[in-house]
């Protein structure tokens, strides 16, 4: 019995790095929705969604009974991290891991972030979408284009001034200090974008919403709290909520390459190549409302957030397949890193566009 030796067919182009980028997301795909991390958890959302009404309600009674006391500043502690996590909420069903209904995630996401939060939905929306299409691209990820922080070594160069230019060199040490005024610049730029001559969906509902959320919170706090009590509650609670805020997507991108605005990167490799992973299990995974599994958000971001965890083993396996760098770490590591990144990108000693895959990109 004699063996045929099929040759390859010359009409047929050999598989382009392009098309095996597309297989590849394709089978990934494939292996997430074949293990079920995909559908809806009903149950798990609704659970959180009235335990976070509770907890509100719960706060709101304590501030009142508690009075007008300087205990009031552990209040203040309190209701920065429930404010965090309810905006982790928010950011959930902005990104359409609640409900198959596109509108009832968007409902949803409007109440919990322009009512409970204070926060701009429709702001958030635009900007969030910008950044999860190409992370830490250079002039696209409105994340690395910021008027105080440099990520790349064009930005810092572009300081002049010798202030500027001593505060780029060592602005990976202010940068959690910076986080403290997060909290305000989170509802200065909500409230800028809903006033504003930009477009922006359901404005008259996003206004309502935040105006009803802005004011009763101020009227709620001066009529409990002497003025100056008032001022000090409202100033720890914005500060905390920023920090801790901050505190929870730095460490997803900052400090991972940057990608040159001419380079385009497929998918996969665009979203698992610029992130990174923060370990320390369930406590971690709670505190940073799932955002420590950065690499399977941005891959599958309306995968619900309690799926994650069974997913982040799959898309590793599949990564060490594939050859694509899967990077993980500790939280207070990851916060070193981003400390170290800025100071050397604000000094000039990073090339910040190393990558490996612009070679084969080009």
């Amino acid at each position: 019995m004699s063996a045929t030796l099929t040759l390859p067919d010359p009409s047929v182009p050999p598989e382009s790095p392009r098309v095996r980028a597309v297989t590849d997301f394709a089978e990934i795909s494939r292996r997430i929705q074949d293990a079920g991390l995909m559908r809806r958890r009903y149950a798990y959302y609704w659970a959180k969604l009235v335990g976070m009404v509770v907890v509100w309600a719960a706060l709101i009674t304590a501030f009142v009974l508690v009075g007008d006391s300087w205990w009031q500043l552990a209040t203040a502690v309190v209701a920065a991290v429930v404010m965090t996590q309810t905006a982790f909420l928010g950011h959930d069903a902005a990104h359409r891991q609640m409900f198959v209904s596109g509108k009832w995630n968007e409902w949803t996401s409007l109440v919990v972030a322009n009512l409970f939060v204070g926060l701009s939905y429709g702001w958030w929306q635009h900007k969030h979408t910008r950044h999860h299409g190409n992370p830490n691209k250079e002039d696209v990820d409105p994340d690395i284009d910021l008027p105080v922080l440099a990520f790349t070594a064009t930005q810092a160069a572009s300081r002049r001034n010798p202030f500027t230019r001593w505060f780029a060199a060592h602005q990976g040490y202010f940068f959690f200090p910076l986080l403290l005024l997060e909290g305000i610049d989170l509802h200065y730029q909500g409230l800028k974008r809903v006033f504003g001559r930009e477009p922006i969906a359901r404005r008259g509902v996003e206004i309502l919403f935040l105006g009803t959320r802005l004011v009763g919170y101020v009227v709620l706090v001066f009529a409990v709290l002497s003025p100056v009590k008032a001022v000090v509650f409202i100033a720890l609670h914005l500060a905390l909520f920023g920090l801790y805020m901050g505190g929870s997507f730095a460490p997803n991108h900052k400090g991972m390459p940057i990608v040159p605005k001419d380079l385009k990167i497929d998918f996969l490799r665009r979203q698992v190549l610029m992130s990174r992973n923060v370990t320390g299990g369930r406590f971690v995974d709670v505190a940073l409302g799932g955002l420590n599994y950065q690499i399977e958000h941005h891959l599958f971001p309306s995968m619900p957030r309690i799926s994650l965890r069974r997913a982040q083993p799959i898309i590793a396996a599949f990564c060490a397949e594939k050859d694509v760098k899967y990077t993980q770490t500790t939280l207070f590591t990851s916060y070193g890193i981003v400390i170290r990144y800025l100071n050397e990108v604000g000094l000039g000693a990073r090339d910040n566009f190393t990558c490996p895959l612009v070679q084969s990109y080009r």
